[in-house]
């Protein structure tokens, strides 16, 4: 009465901070360090470990893991975190790993999530809200995936990069450059093969705004103009339409980084946490 439902085979730790109406199945083990959220059920055999945060009414399936150990062989057993939002939907086998110092020390994944089976979200990845990752995707450390983003089966994502807005990648792709908001990609490795006609028109964009994004893929992809004389050209002609606008400056973006992944710029050495005299210690290679 009035607390967490905890089956008697789960391990919880004592200094856990688990909300009064979490379910906790069998076979659960939860870390001294989580934070789980009102509404919350966690199927049998999930491990929660690490500094990992789980907001509310969030469903996780048997065998997920999170906040374990980056997979980062600079990894030093710092104090680093898993911070995951409200009404996620986790399927089996699903795997979070922690931050890393080379990052914000967090992976962090939003709202409104559905990540099917088997998928792993690495070190310093950052997952906005509303997006579906079929069975199977990998996100490589530190990538970044836009709201509302859809992946196909087995998909697999390079580090450091961006999957934008409302784009759809196609099931087996190999994305090893950034994926533009709107757009569909698809092969090995990724390219950009259309507009996202059916999922913009599920998300209610309207027709004009759509059609605009149609000759915008013409301008940039099919033309023969640069990059750059298209994006000059669609900032003239369409700038009344803000997925345009956003379209044009991711890819600005992209050219700004390297590789073709914007955020490769963000690739530094790790921090040096302080030592117990305030005192930094020596940078890691």
């Amino acid at each position: 009465m009035g607390g967490p439902k905890v089956h008697a085979s789960a391990q919880v730790h004592p200094e856990a901070h688990i909300a009064d109406d979490v379910e906790i199945g069998p076979f659960c083990i939860i870390g001294p360090k989580v934070k789980i959220g009102r509404g919350t059920r966690l199927h049998n055999n999930v491990v929660i470990a690490g500094t990992t945060e789980l907001g509310e009414h969030n469903q996780v399936f048997p065998f997920c893991v999170f906040g374990t150990a980056p997979q980062d062989s600079g990894y030093k057993d710092e104090e680093v975190f898993v911070k995951v939002g409200h009404r996620n939907l986790f399927r089996e086998y699903v795997t979070i790993n922690c931050g890393t110092l080379k990052g914000d020390r967090t992976t962090t994944v939003g709202s409104s999530n559905m990540i099917m089976a088997y998928c792993h979200i690495a070190h310093d990845c950052v997952l906005e809200d509303g997006i579906i990752m079929a069975n199977g995707v990998q996100l490589g450390g530190h990538t970044k995936v836009e709201k509302e983003a859809n992946f196909g089966g087995l998909a697999a994502v390079h580090h450091f990069s961006t999957i934008g807005e409302r784009s759809f990648v196609g099931g087996l792709t190999r994305v090893v450059h950034d994926v533009p908001p709107y757009m569909t990609v698809e092969g090995h490795p990724s390219r950009v093969k259309c507009v996202n006609t059916v999922g913009l028109k599920r998300k209610g964009l309207t027709k004009e705004a759509i059609e605009a994004l149609k000759e915008a893929y013409k301008l940039i992809y099919r033309s023969g103009f640069t990059k750059a004389q298209a994006m000059e050209i669609l900032e003239k002609r369409r700038p009344q339409y803000p997925e345009v606008q956003k379209l044009i400056s991711f890819l600005r973006a992209v050219e700004r980084g390297r590789q073709g992944r914007a955020r490769e710029a963000l690739r530094r050495a790790p921090v040096a946490p302080a030592t117990a005299a305030g005192t930094p210690s020596a940078p890691q290679a």
